[in-house]
């Protein structure tokens, strides 16, 4: 969709005289980072699945084998406990016969020896089997502490995205009803404006409501440095009827607001600029359908999305 979207812009830019070469250079820079940012967060999320499932394959394969090593483990010991009885009945034998003829004694002895030899022959055989089942022990051992360590992880960034989730509806309670959404899936958070509280038709100004309601959140975003933010503007499907020049298109009207919105949440000192990616998506993302009022209304909004930084799952899952 995004490379047909991109085909169409570019059509477009050579068809019409008044395109700015400029914008459409940073349009094409945002739409190429955008793609870049959603393939590598569908990678990181394949990637955990991967291992973590990989992991609870190689767990139940290693649990299989303990099974297995401690059964044939207490074959041997058995055996073992079997002929040390044998042993002790040769040896009350060999104490009956040994008045009868050196014959028989010698009988006796050979047989003892034998016996002796073959159970030390277990014995050794034993201690292997002991040995290498105590190694995959603490091969298994080590595994599911991984395992556990990662799902703790994993566990640990879903809590604090909700724990920001409840941290943002609260400091936004006074937003509730003015087309103001927090909403948590996926394990991100998305913060949905629609452009009634945000902006005037064709405008990319923030209105006085709107700018408190960000700032709201700027401030919430200050005091969570680990989360990256990406604001995205959307539009529903009518056509700009704006002044030329100063907006080409929907999807370069998307873009000012998204940026818009960046630049109040910059004048917050504390938050990192790092963290912030803006992104317009003209009318290529709806919510609903945009054959009602109503429904463009929903698409016509700003989205902010929170999504944890995965560095440590990933350093970890590198060192499996």
């Amino acid at each position: 969709m995004i490379k047909k979207v991109s085909i169409a812009l570019l059509v477009l830019a050579l068809s019409t005289s008044c395109v700015s070469k400029k914008v459409y250079n940073d349009l094409e820079n945002k739409l190429a980072n955008q793609k870049k940012e959603n393939r590598k967060l569908a990678d990181e999320n394949e990637d955990l699945n991967k291992a973590k499932n990989q992991l609870e394959l190689d767990k139940s394969s290693l649990q299989k084998e303990y099974e297995k090593l401690k059964a044939e483990r207490d074959k041997l010991l058995a055996d073992y406990t079997a002929s040390s009885n044998n042993l002790k009945n040769l040896q009350s034998s060999y104490n009956a016969l040994e008045k009868n003829s050196d014959d028989v004694l010698k009988t006796n002895l050979d047989k003892n020896r034998e016996l002796l030899a073959k159970l030390e022959a277990k014995e050794k055989a034993l201690a292997a089997e002991q040995a290498r089942l105590n190694k995959l022990m603490a091969d298994f051992q080590e595994r599911s502490n991984r395992v556990a360590e990662l799902e703790e992880m994993i566990s640990s960034k879903e809590a604090a995205m909700k724990k920001l989730k409840e941290t943002l509806s609260k400091a936004l309670n006074a937003f509730e009803g003015k087309g103001l959404t927090v909403e948590q899936k996926n394990g991100k958070v998305y913060v949905s404006m629609e452009n009634k509280l945000l902006f005037q038709t064709g405008s990319w100004a923030v209105g006085t409501e709107g700018k408190k309601a960000v700032v709201a959140v700027g401030k919430v975003l200050a005091d969570n440095p680990e989360i990256s933010v990406l604001i995205e503007g959307h539009t529903d499907n009518d056509k700009f009827a704006g002044a030329m020049g100063q907006i080409e298109n929907n999807w370069d009207l998307s873009t000012k607001r998204a940026t818009a919105i960046v630049g109040i949440l910059t004048e917050n000192k504390a938050i990192n600029k790092q963290n912030l990616t803006a992104a317009g998506r003209g009318e290529y993302s709806p919510l609903a359908p945009n054959d009602s009022a109503e429904g463009k209304a929903k698409n016509r909004r700003i989205e902010i999305i929170l999504t944890p930084k995965l560095d440590e799952i990933s350093k970890m899952l590198n060192e499996l």
